[in-house]
């Protein structure tokens, strides 16, 4: 029998190449904010999708708690809750709304349909995955940003106790990864953004990260260089 996966965000980045990897051995449901028409071709073949916008944390529970229960799911095996968003700028500049939808989407959303999940994840002895970030240590132009993901990476490790013995609950914090948020959130990497990772790349950490024991991994740039690096005596070059 197939794994039964749901992994929010599902439809770009480090959450689109996760389930990929993820597919040939599970039943997915995925998620995102775009119309099931506008992204049906991205999908992986056989996944179901829900359009849930973790901007609107309580709509988007409901949607995926409806999604679920059409499935039939009384059961999850794994939880990843990838979805989230981020703007670059002075925070004494930020509006007030903006900075609520920051919160809303990367702290709030995951709260709640943890929750909401947690009666089928015990089921199933699954396993629940948070997607941090390293920014959750402080980034300069991500201050609510970073204050949103430090947020997740206290309720992660709370949760991890609190659930002790019922489901396994992990935070993975990736590192930098060359996807589509930084151009949305307004920032220009320059010229480190050379040496982010590929969505794919990520997407492969994030997978052994997940099969690993610890409560809480961060993926590091070195880990990722040291990914790259060739082996002994390797060809290089053409």
């Amino acid at each position: 029998m197939k794994k039964r996966i749901l992994v929010t965000g599902g439809t770009s980045g480090i959450g689109l190449a996760l389930a990929r990897r993820l597919t040939p051995t599970a039943d997915l449901l995925l998620t995102g904010r775009r119309a099931a028409a506008d992204i049906r071709d991205l999908l992986p073949e056989g996944a179901a999708y829900a359009a849930a916008d973790q901007a609107h944390p309580e709509a988007a529970t409901a949607t995926i708690a409806a999604a679920l229960a059409e499935l039939g799911w009384d059961g999850l095996d794994l939880a990843v809750l990838n979805a989230g968003l981020g703007r670059v700028g002075d925070p004494a500049a930020e509006a007030p709304e903006a900075l609520r939808e920051t919160l809303d989407a990367n702290l709030l959303g995951p709260i709640l349909l943890s929750r909401l999940l947690l009666p089928r994840l015990e089921a199933s002895r699954g396993k629940l995955v948070l997607i941090g970030s390293t920014a959750h240590r402080g980034a300069p132009g991500f201050a609510s940003y970073a204050a949103s993901k430090a947020g997740l990476n206290g309720f992660a490790r709370a949760l991890a106790e609190e659930w002790r013995g019922r489901v396994e609950v992990r935070v993975i914090h990736p590192g930098p990864t060359a996807t589509g948020m930084h151009q949305r959130a307004g920032h220009d990497p320059g010229r480190a953004g050379r040496f982010f990772a590929s969505p794919e790349t990520m997407a492969a950490l994030v997978e052994e990260a997940i099969a690993a024991r610890r409560a809480a991994t961060t993926i590091s740039f070195v880990r990722f260089l040291l990914r790259r690096k060739p082996a002994p005596g390797a060809r290089v070059g053409r």
